[in-house]
């Protein structure tokens, strides 16, 4: 008598968006919008999106700004990865030659947080950057974001540099 196993295997489906995508990912980039706006509204708006749908059509076919989406195996967009290519040569000043990947936007829904979704996005990202022979992988994170700044920095992720401000109005 044989034992039966079950294997449970993920699928995780992580593809490079498309114009069809550009309803879904406006509604991740206003879910950012509002957290942003809670932690510095002095700096943004409440409503609005970061790119017009011709702005992120043109993103979304920039070769060195790829964008990729995570769907669920029903094929529900549930997060978002914006990516930037940065190629810095020795021309460029006192730094040495690098090539970096920056993460411009990392986006869970809302509704689906709390399922490891954005360590998928990020260890993807950090994947991809190795492929791409990156020296590094950055991003920026609002200091008044302190959830974000948790989950990188459980993530692995030091701060770079510090910028500072004085707000005069």
């Amino acid at each position: 008598m044989g034992l039966t196993h079950l294997f449970f295997v993920e699928v995780i489906m992580i593809r490079l968006a498309k114009s069809e995508d550009i309803p879904r990912l406006q509604e991740l980039l206003e879910q950012i919008l509002i957290v942003h706006h809670q932690a510095r509204p002095d700096v943004f708006k409440s409503e609005g999106s970061k790119f017009t749908d011709t702005e992120l059509e043109a993103v979304i076919n920039d070769s060195k700004k790829p964008v990729f989406v995570y769907e669920d195996d029903e094929g529900r967009i549930l997060g978002h990865l914006f990516l930037m290519i940065k190629e810095e040569t020795e021309n460029d000043g006192p730094q040495k030659a690098v090539k970096t990947l920056f993460i411009d936007d990392l986006c869970v829904d809302k509704e689906a947080r709390g399922q490891k979704l954005g360590e998928k996005l990020y260890q993807f990202a950090l994947d991809y950057a190795k492929e791409l022979g990156c020296y590094n992988l950055t991003l920026h994170v609002w200091n008044d974001n302190a959830g974000a700044l948790r989950f990188y920095e459980r993530l692995g992720m030091k701060p770079r540099y510090t910028e500072m401000e004085t707000i005069l109005k």
